[in-house]
């Protein structure tokens, strides 16, 4: 059972990406299974700080080979940039070690436009997207009129489909946003010119990661958003249009359970959150303010691919403890403790009182949600600074008492730690 799955097990920017780094060193194989240029990874090594934002944390270890899953959207143009981003780092970025799966499918210019006029029609009550055509994509796939990868193979037929994603596009724009219509020619040669640059990176990424698992290779799949996101099983509406869950793995990479041995949820050491929607143990003023940082540095909760201030509030065990059920986590990674020295006390959400009732299991009914109040365990904070701790044993002792308070009150083990924003800070087994 050679599979990992990588889980973000609250809203979303958890540090996946760099949890993707570490298990990355002893995998073959990391592929990306959901979600487009929406996400968002950032890994510090040394005095570099790359931000990926579709194609996977593996491909900053030499050997492993790279796959963007048949459920992920990919923006042909976005993906030409950061390859060329990591080339000029030095990063070797090659059809040897990243793979789009002939199945994923495109985001079309179409796409990137209609988003932003849904989400600015919507005023006061607008979702919170990225405004960079995800969710338009996901839509046109599910209506069976998406460009799939595949197309990119045949420059000319990918221009063609392209036409007509466009023109249908701008019918929409016009009819019901009232928005001037694209210009298809100008965005359909960029999209050519990509297109013929990325052609040789399309495969058939099932049977390669079939091949992969029956010859004992070890393959990481790796999650974009949180559990908290997913449009089945998230805060609905304000969710992203894909699975980001463990069934979202299976489907977005074409394997089945019996390969899975290990599911990995992400978590920070408090809550945070971007967009709409409810979110009970947001804190607002100085403490929230505190949590943040102030943006100068680039592991403040500000989002990576879009700069917004994250909302931030303190740890929600009733969220943690329905991704560990919902997913199937096997344990838990916490990155961010540092960010906890010098609060003189520390929460953990453990239930919400809702209209009376203690409510220890996440409501599906978001009015019941909004109305939820969490109910606090208090635990003490410390003051030392732990960025450069490498053992659970050199923690402050209240820190000890915080992390066995998440084992505890979730009922999964904590394997890893993270204690600073560079590949090196981290607490391991």
């Amino acid at each position: 059972m050679p599979a990992t799955v990588l889980i973000g097990a609250q809203w979303g920017d958890e540090g996946k990406g760099r949890v993707a780094d570490w298990l990355a060193a002893q995998a073959e194989i990391v592929a990306r299974y959901a979600g487009g240029d929406n996400a968002g990874h950032t890994v510090r090594v040394g005095d570099n700080t790359f931000k990926l934002h579709l194609i996977p944390s593996g491909i900053l270890h030499p050997g492993v080979v790279c796959i963007l899953g048949t459920g992920t959207v990919v923006n042909p143009l976005t993906l030409m940039q950061e390859i060329a981003d990591l080339r000029r780092s030095g990063i070797e970025v090659t059809p040897d070690c990243l793979l789009i799966d002939g199945r994923a499918h495109i985001i079309t210019p179409a796409h990137i436009a209609l988003d932003a006029a849904s989400e600015t029609s919507r005023g006061g009550e607008a979702i919170g997207t990225t405004r960079r055509g995800i969710g338009p994509a996901y839509m046109s796939k599910m209506g069976r009129t998406g460009i799939r990868a595949h197309s990119m193979t045949d420059p000319e037929r990918f221009g063609d489909q392209l036409q007509k994603a466009i023109r249908d596009g701008n019918w929409t724009l016009q009819a019901l946003y009232g928005q001037k219509p694209l210009d298809a020619t100008a965005v359909i040669a960029q999209y050519v010119d990509a297109a013929r640059q990325l052609a040789p990176f399309v495969r058939d990424a099932v049977v390669f990661i079939h091949q992969a698992l029956d010859a004992g290779k070890r393959v990481l799949c790796e999650g974009a958003q949180g559990t908290l996101l997913d449009v089945d099983h998230g805060m609905y509406p304000f969710v992203t249009s894909s699975s980001p869950t463990v069934g979202g793995a299976l489907t977005g990479l074409g394997f089945g359970p019996r390969h899975v041995e290990r599911v990995v949820g992400v978590a920070k050491a408090f809550s945070t959150r971007v967009g709409s929607g409810p979110f009970p143990t947001e804190l607002k003023g100085e403490l929230g303010d505190k949590l943040r940082g102030t943006g100068d540095k680039p592991w403040d909760e500000y989002g990576t691919t879009t700069g917004r201030p994250r909302r931030c509030g303190w740890l929600d065990a009733v969220v943690l403890r329905y991704s560990a059920q919902l997913n199937g986590l096997t344990e838990l990674v916490i990155n961010k403790l540092d960010v906890l020295s010098g609060f003189d006390e520390l929460k953990i959400a453990v239930a919400y009182n809702i209209d009376g009732q203690r409510v220890t299991t996440l409501p599906y009914d978001l009015a019941l949600l909004e109305r939820a109040e969490p109910v606090y365990e208090t635990l003490p904070g410390w003051s030392e600074d732990v960025m450069d701790v490498r053992s659970v044993a050199d923690l402050p002792a209240n820190a000890r008492q915080y992390i066995g308070a998440i084992e505890r009150i979730v009922r999964l083990p904590i394997t890893s730690i993270g204690v600073g924003p560079a590949r090196d800070q981290v607490i391991l087994p």
